[in-house]
């Protein structure tokens, strides 16, 4: 497997897309449970079909990526694929101050792709992103996967007590790191807040970053151009929330943040993963944590 992925690497990437986007429409007419929770979920969003439909292309075009984002050629840069930075300066001038960056970035657009170009982007002046990485139960996955994970400007931490005490250090020490916050994490590593037009059992590891820290807050995004004419990278400030206030209960905090995750998706509707059982119940977490990334 690692060798076809490295293989298809070197297949230019808007015919990948291509070939991705034909994907997501065939697994959607030959799964109809797929089908079922996708449009179930878009719905009760309040989206309409023109609004929710692009992603399903959209879902395939993400998997077809991925083999170049993983198993490109060592030294191989994502940024020539990056066509604008927007919202760069606010971005850049809350590194500056040195106080860390949270950057709150959902299964919308290549998030992948995102982690990747940030990290490369500010690795000279402001050292590697950091972000909690756990790894997949299978080798062949993991080891493909840990391969993406050692590009350079990239620095992953354990889904452990450990690694997130090293996460809060980097942000207390200037630091930036991404977070993946719409995930279900386990149970008792998160509390129920809105998100979608349905209650969501939602991580309170990054408000509590972001609350003990005093780390500036951004929203972010990477949006995949149609045609594989490359992406967009965006930044939004997210301040003045209950975020930023080390009083806000748990509750209040995951409601913000759902907020505004909710916020950047209604704004790129055809690039978010809408089969993902969001609204599930926690499971049991038996290992030593405090919230996935």
């Amino acid at each position: 497997m690692i060798a076809l992925f490295r293989l298809l690497a070197r297949v230019p990437l808007p015919l990948m897309h291509a070939l991705g986007r034909a994907l997501g429409w065939l697994v959607w007419w030959l799964a109809p449970g797929y089908r079922r929770r996708f449009r179930a979920n878009a719905q009760a969003a309040g989206l309409t079909p023109a609004q929710w439909r692009p992603a399903i292309g959209a879902a395939g075009a993400m998997a077809a990526e991925l083999p170049w984002l993983w198993a490109r050629p060592a030294g191989e840069s994502v940024l020539p694929k990056v066509m604008r930075w927007e919202g760069l300066e606010a971005f850049e001038a809350a590194l500056a101050e040195r106080r860390g960056v949270i950057m709150i970035v959902p299964h919308l657009g290549s998030w992948e792709m995102y982690g990747q170009a940030v990290g490369e982007r500010f690795l000279k002046d402001h050292g590697p992103l950091t972000a909690l990485f756990r790894p997949a139960r299978k080798k062949w996955m993991a080891d493909l996967v840990a391969g993406s994970r050692d590009r350079p400007g990239l620095r992953t931490l354990p889904t452990t007590v450990k690694g997130v005490r090293g996460l809060m250090r980097t942000l207390k020490e200037g630091g930036y790191t991404g977070i993946l916050p719409d995930q279900v994490p386990p149970k008792g590593q998160g509390v129920w807040a809105p998100f979608l037009g349905r209650p969501a059992y939602t991580m309170t590891l990054l408000p509590r970053l972001a609350q003990t820290t005093g780390a500036r807050v951004f929203l972010g995004v990477c949006e995949r151009l149609a045609r594989g004419r490359g992406y967009v990278i965006r930044f939004e400030p997210f301040d003045g929330t209950a975020l930023d206030d080390p009083k806000a209960t748990p509750e209040a905090a995951a409601a913000a943040m759902n907020e505004g995750i909710e916020r950047l998706i209604r704004s790129l509707p055809g690039q978010y993963v809408w089969d993902y059982a969001r609204h599930k119940e926690p499971r049991e977490e038996m290992e030593v944590a405090e919230g996935g990334a």
